[in-house]
């Protein structure tokens, strides 16, 4: 039990860790920083896999840890980083000002995660979902995809766009390790749902709008209708 409980709490860290760099890659306004910031978020959501596979003794998850690693910390770094290179060094100026947009997240963040932690009874299907670090987990998760969301829509710049996609996704595969973590199918969901292509087509046509328009402001998009 009290091994357990160590897990527990380990998990609970890495999901802090997780959000904490969540946030960063969602603020930073030099691009090659907010990589860095997503290839952290990346690993310790892997690393969050793998306390799960220990503390519930679920095997694959191991597996869905390693993918992790090879796929968000490595494969779509790796691809915004080589493209990044042709950018200008910061972001676009997002529609929300740095200032604002950091408060507004962080009152967010802080009441959106307690009001789903409260009111986890609503969504959660299991009573196993109630029980710690599920709990925190399942919280994290619905707040870290909303901040994704919130990336994609208040962010002009493609590359943040592309990040805030992966935040969102990695929202995703942190409910579905929480929500089914015995069943190896999820795992497979999780695997096969990375998004490498999609980031690489998106930053591929990134490109070719930056050589076309000189920018990668999503909103002088309407210019190639000329």
């Amino acid at each position: 039990m009290g091994l357990a409980i160590e897990h527990g709490n380990v998990i609970v860290t890495l999901m802090m860790v997780h959000l904490l760099a969540s946030l960063l890659a969602a603020e930073v306004r030099v691009l090659r920083g907010a990589i860095v910031a997503l290839i952290f978020q990346s690993a310790t959501l892997a690393a969050i896999f793998a306390a799960f596979g220990l503390l519930w003794t679920q095997p694959w998850l191991y597996g869905w840890a390693g993918v992790a690693v090879i796929t968000k910390v490595v494969l779509i770094p790796l691809l915004l980083w080589m493209h990044v290179r042709q950018f200008p060094s910061r972001e676009v100026r997002p529609i929300i000002g740095f200032r604002p947009s950091v408060a507004l997240v962080v009152i967010f963040i802080v009441a959106f995660y307690r009001f789903i932690y409260t009111y986890i009874y609503f969504i959660a299907p299991t009573s196993a979902a109630l029980v710690e670090p599920a709990k925190s987990s399942l919280a994290m998760a619905f707040t870290v995809f909303l901040l994704g969301l919130y990336m994609c829509m208040a962010k002009r710049d493609v590359v943040k766009i592309v990040i805030g996609i992966v935040v969102l996704e990695n929202g995703i595969h942190l409910s579905l390790v929480t929500l089914a973590p015995g069943l190896p199918e999820t795992t497979i969901m999780g695997i096969t749902s990375n998004i490498i292509i999609a980031a690489w087509l998106l930053l591929y046509l990134a490109g070719r709008i930056y050589q076309t328009l000189g920018t990668t402001d999503t909103l002088m998009l309407s210019e190639l209708k000329r």
